[in-house]
């Protein structure tokens, strides 16, 4: 009897659990083969995604640099016959101009005269920043006219020679013999320079002098036209999130980049110049080759500003020396990544859900089950043990209790295990259904960049909202807080200009007029720059503050090779501008000099000087600003 009420427990036990266990442990197997396939199938997904992503940004930056290359290409070849036909519509335009004042006058003064209005006319007429002009040549070689160096005017140039021994003035005599027009090409000497340069010119005959009226220009300075134009072209495009293209010189100097503070800098100028300087001469290697691809660590993307690799494509353009190229980032295919993992994550957890609820519900329905066929099996052993109560009743009836009590205890600890499963199971759905993909961190990272940028926009905003503000009341000032914010208003135009500005500036207090002081600085310090963007060297500013007495003294010098002697006593003067019109206008240094002497109660005096400064030689105009400080 003992032994067969043991084998009714085992198996009542094992009908009761059974099935809930199996269906648990069938349910963890699925799950972990889901697992394993979910990482399987990303791990593929992954590579293919890698490869494909690399193709299709190869194809990408290789069809944006042939597309750029092709372009500046077409301009480059293209440069000599746009000057030509520059220079021939100023010739045919000065031909008209010269043919209507001869009509108009030819029955009113004598053809001297009329020579003489003509010769006026187009020598008044510039162009091209300045280097275009006109000029007159008759059939015996005598210069008529000649608008910039009036010095050949009169002279016969007709044995003239360039600098491979072509007589040009011979082409512009034969061009008057056979009453034509034509093209010449020669090789000349700009002002101020040693080596001659390609000059092309047209020539167009007059008849009523029997002479010709011609322009030119130097190739090289229209292909610097051209070059300008182009950059500032390239400079604007951009394609996909942040793709642009970059365009480097031979000499490792930036033409054109997304980002502005590098371009017109020598790779030498730059942060971690060594490392960017190895990546270039390879770069160099490669575009003086052809083209091709390179992979390298980008000291600072342009949205992250961290190192980051990437891949561009970059193409030689021989003649100007240029290395044209583009490139992706590699870590943009890990976002790309991160979305796929992102998306067969969700798939996983579906499937899991899935398995865990059909689990859930087997459990429920085998655990019903099995109840229901334990009830059974006890009602049989009832009906068996009352066919033996009367033999041994009290025996039973202790034994049956004790089954009782003991399969009781036995079924509350059995289900403790598998219903911890399921409430932990559930509670585990229940969270990561509730998981927010973006984090409270990366929120009040961005919002507090947001506001750092507005806040310095607002700051920015404010100075230059200060400095306009009119005001005629004098304030205690202090002059190196008022070159502080004169140099707040042009620190970015210096930076982009290359301009070094060193300063001996000591805190020295003293009343003024504010604003209209910071307006003598601003003049002074960007004639300085106007003047040093015209030479490629070094550009220095110096700046010196000096307290003598009663008197404080500002000097201001530059290495821009100073003011022509024969404007210096000019340069305070209104409307007197050495600069073209369309830059300067003559009255910025002539307001200084109103405002330091009758506002300001000082003076304010210009001298070029020589001096030295790292074991070079340089000759500038150096600013003197003396006024009192009470």
């Amino acid at each position: 009897m003992p032994v067969n009420y043991k084998n009714e427990k085992i198996l009542t036990n094992i009908i009761r659990y059974s099935l809930p266990l199996l269906t648990i442990v069938l349910s963890l197997i699925i799950t972990l083969l889901l697992y394993l396939e979910n990482k399987t199938t990303f791990e593929k997904e992954k590579e293919v995604l890698s490869r494909s992503f690399i193709k299709k940004n190869k194809k990408l930056i290789h069809e944006e640099v042939q597309r750029v290359h092709k372009y500046i290409s077409f301009m480059k070849e293209s440069t000599e016959e746009e000057l030509k036909e520059s220079i021939k519509s100023r010739v045919y335009e000065a031909h008209n101009i010269a043919t209507q004042i001869y009509n108009e006058y030819k029955d009113k003064k004598t053809k001297e005269e009329i020579f003489e209005i003509i010769k006026q006319t187009l020598g008044s007429i510039i162009f091209n920043e300045g280097r275009g002009y006109y000029f007159i040549d008759d059939k015996d070689g005598v210069k008529r006219l000649q608008s910039l160096n009036r010095q050949y005017e009169g002279k016969d140039l007709s044995n003239f020679e360039d600098a491979n021994g072509y007589k040009f003035v011979k082409t512009i005599i034969q061009t008057i013999k056979n009453k034509s027009e034509r093209f010449d090409t020669y090789y000349w000497y700009k002002p101020h320079e040693e080596k001659a340069y390609k000059k092309i010119s047209f020539y167009k005959y007059f008849e009523p002098y029997d002479v010709v009226i011609g322009s030119g220009e130097y190739v090289k300075d229209f292909e610097e036209k051209v070059k300008k134009r182009v950059l500032e072209y390239v400079n604007l495009i951009r394609y996909a999130d942040y793709g642009y293209i970059f365009i480097i010189d031979y000499d490792f100097t930036y033409l054109s980049h997304i980002r502005k503070d590098y371009i017109g800098k020598n790779v030498d100028e730059i942060k971690d110049a060594e490392n960017k300087r190895r990546v270039l001469k390879d770069l160099k290697i490669m575009a003086s080759n052809g083209e091709g691809y390179y992979s390298y660590v980008q000291d600072e993307k342009p949205n992250t500003k961290l190192p980051t690799k990437k891949i561009s494509f970059v193409k030689g353009l021989n003649g100007w020396d240029w290395i044209i190229g583009t490139g992706f980032y590699q870590d943009d295919m890990e976002q790309s990544l991160r979305n796929k993992q992102k998306e067969l994550n969700e798939k996983f957890f579906s499937y899991i859900t899935n398995v865990i609820i059909f689990a859930i519900i087997l459990t429920f329905l085998f655990l019903f089950i099995s109840i229901y066929i334990s009830k059974l099996l006890e009602e049989k052993f009832k009906s068996y043990k009352k066919e033996i109560e009367n033999q041994q009743n009290i025996l039973a009836q202790q034994s049956k209790m004790a089954s009782m009590g003991e399969m009781i205890a036995n079924i509350a600890h059995q289900w403790r295990q598998p219903l911890s499963i399921i409430s932990t199971a559930a509670t585990g759905i229940s969270f990561q259904k509730e998981l927010n993909s973006l984090s409270d961190k990366e929120f009040f990272e961005a919002t507090a960049k947001i506001n750092e940028s507005a806040q310095y926009l607002s700051k920015t905003i404010d100075d230059f909202k200060n400095f306009f503000s009119p005001t005629k009341k004098e304030v205690e000032a202090d002059i190196k807080h008022l070159f502080d914010k004169t140099f707040k208003l042009l620190d970015a135009q210096f930076k982009t200009k290359n301009i070094q500005v060193i300063k001996n500036i000591p805190q020295v207090k003293f009343k003024t007029l504010e604003n209209e002081f910071l307006q003598v600085l601003i003049n002074i310090l960007n004639n300085a720059r106007d003047e040093l963007i015209k030479y490629d060297q070094d550009r220095y500013i110096f700046i010196d503050v000096v307290k003598e007495k009663e008197n404080l003294i500002i000097e201001i010098l530059d290495n821009a090779k100073g003011i022509e002697d024969k404007y210096l006593s000019k340069v305070f003067e209104p409307y007197f501008t050495t600069k073209e019109k369309s830059i300067g206008t003559g009255i910025g240094l002539y307001m200084s000099h109103e405002i330091i002497s009758k506002h300001l109660n000082g003076t304010l005096s210009v001298q070029n000087v020589e001096y030295k400064y790292k074991n070079q030689t340089f000759k500038g105009a150096k600013f003197i600003i003396n006024i009192p400080i009470y």
